[in-house]
C-alpha cells in the first residue's frame, strides 16, 4: 500500500511516499522549497524583468509570496489577481485592493494582454510531484491515499481577530475530539471556515484516491509522538518551533491537556521557556498569550506536569528548533529532545499525517500502524489511537 503525505510549510515542503512493504526508513522522500517560496522567487524574477503579473488559481499561503507582491507594487508595477487568488493575502479582498492588487473576474483576467506574465497559486501541486520522482522510476499510479498538510488561520469575520477566529477552532476541535488527529479530515468533511484546507481539495487533480487535509503543527506533533522516546511517556510536553507559529501541546492519557500558540519571531528561547513552565502548572491564561500578539492558550487539565522526573523535560521539533540547539552556552532550565521519528526530523509532520490517515480511515489503518508502530521502532502513546 502506497501513500503520499506532503507537509507544507513556509519554507520547505516536506514530501513522503509512504509504502507499507517497506522499513520506514526506505520510504522515498523529497524535501523541497515550499510553494509560497516559489512564487516569492516567480514574483521576485518579474519585478527584475518591469514585468506585471496576473495571480490566479486558488487560496494559498502567504509570507514569502506577500512580501515578494509588496515589493512589486513598490516598484510600481501591477499585479492582477482573481478573487480566490487574490485571498491568499487577506481574506478580506478590499484590504487586497489597499495592497494596490486588482482584483478582475475570471473573464476580465483572460482579455488581459499575453505582456502580462501568469502565475498559478496553489499549496499542492501534485503533477509537479509526480515530475521530480519520475526520473528516478518511481510513478504514483495507485496510490491507496493522499495526505496533505498545510496552515489555516480559517476565514475570520471581520469584526473578529483571525488570532482568536483560529483558536476559538482549536477549542471547538478539542472539546469535540481531543486528540491530535481531530484537525485532519476527509476532503469532504472540512469545515466551511478553513478556507486554505479546502483550497488545498480545490486544487487537488491528476490522482483517484481518497485525499486527507490536516493542520501542519499538529501533524508535526502528531508525528514527534512516533519517537520512540516520546511514546514511551505517559505524559510529555512537546513543542513545534515553525517559521511563522510555534505550538506547544501537553498531552497525557486521556489526551490533549492543554497548548498554547505564538508567533515565532516574538518569542526568544526564555519566553519559550516561561510559557512551558506555565502551560505545565496549568496557569498559562490565554490572554498572557493573546495580548503579547500571540494566538493563545488553552488549559484542560488542572493537575500540574512536572519536569525533572524523566530523562528530558520537553520534546522539541520544527524547522526553528535550533531556537534550543543553539542555546548551549546559555542557563537554561528545561532539558530538550529533538526527536527524530526514523531517524530523520524532517519528515516528522508526514508521518503525523499517516498516523492520521489510519483515523481518519480506518480501513487503511492496520498496514500504516504495523509500519509505524513495529517492534523497535515507533512505539504506541496512549494519546494515539483508541
Amino acid at each position: 500500500m502506497k501513500i503520499l503525505a506532503v507537509d507544507i510549510g513556509t519554507g520547505t515542503q516536506d514530501i513522503l511516499l509512504f509504502d507499507s512493504s517497506l522499513d520506514p526508513e526506505n520510504n522515498f522522500k523529497l524535501i523541497a522549497p515550499s510553494p509560497t517560496m516559489i512564487i516569492n522567487h516567480q514574483i521576485k524574477e518579474a519585478t527584475k524583468r518591469g514585468e506585471s503579473l496576473l495571480l490566479t488559481g486558488v487560496t494559498m499561503g502567504g509570507g514569502p509570496s506577500a512580501w515578494a507582491a509588496e515589493a512589486h507594487l513598490r516598484a510600481g508595477l501591477a499585479i492582477y489577481a482573481t478573487p480566490d487568488a487574490a485571498r491568499s493575502f487577506n481574506d478580506d479582498l478590499d484590504a487586497v485592493k489597499q495592497m494596490g492588487i486588482q482584483i478582475l473576474s475570471e473573464d476580465e483576467a483572460l482579455r488581459l494582454p499575453d505582456s502580462v506574465r501568469r502565475l498559478v497559486l496553489r499549496d499542492f501541486d501534485f503533477q509537479s510531484i509526480v515530475n521530480a520522482f519520475q526520473p528516478f522510476g518511481l510513478t504514483l499510479d495507485h496510490l491507496a491515499a493522499v495526505a496533505v498538510a498545510v496552515f489555516d488561520h480559517g476565514n475570520a469575520p471581520p469584526h473578529i481577530s483571525d488570532r482568536q477566529f483560529r483558536f476559538d477552532y482549536l477549542d471547538e476541535r478539542i472539546r469535540k475530539l481531543n486528540r491530535l488527529s481531530a484537525f485532519s479530515y476527509r476532503a469532504e468533511h472540512i469545515p466551511p471556515i478553513m478556507t486554505r484546507l479546502q483550497a488545498v481539495v480545490n486544487s487537488a487533480q491528476g490522482f483517484d484516491c481518497p485525499l486527507m487535509v490536516m493542520d501542519t503543527a499538529p501533524a508535526a506533533v502528531l508525528g514527534a509522538t512516533i519517537d520512540p522516546h516520546v511514546a514511551a511517556r505517559g505524559r510529555v510536553m512537546i513543542a513545534n518551533v515553525g517559521n511563522f507559529h510555534t505550538l506547544a501541546f501537553r498531552l497525557g492519557p486521556k489526551g490533549i491537556e492543554g497548548l498554547f500558540e505564538h508567533h515565532t519571531g516574538l518569542i526568544d528561547v526564555y519566553k519559550l521557556e516561561k510559557l512551558l513552565y506555565a502551560l505545565a502548572e496549568g496557569t498559562l491564561r490565554h490572554e498572557d498569550v493573546f495580548d503579547d500578539h500571540g494566538h493563545g492558550a488553552l488549559v484542560y487539565e488542572p493537575l500540574p506536569y512536572h519536569f525533572g522526573a524523566e530523562d528530558f523535560d520537553v520534546a522539541v521539533t520544527g524547522p526553528r528548533r535550533s531556537m534550543y540547539k543553539g542555546s548551549a552556552s546559555v542557563q537554561l532550565s528545561l532539558r530538550p529532545y529533538f526527536p527524530a521519528p526514523f531517524g530523520d526530523m524532517m519528515i516528522t509532520g508526514c508521518f503525523g499525517l499517516l498516523a492520521a490517515v489510519a483515523d481518519v480511515m480506518p480501513e487503511l489503518a492496520d498496514p500504516i500502524r504495523a509500519s509505524l508502530y513495529r517492534p523497535g521502532g515507533g512505539g504506541v502513546a496512549p494519546w494515539d489511537i483508541d
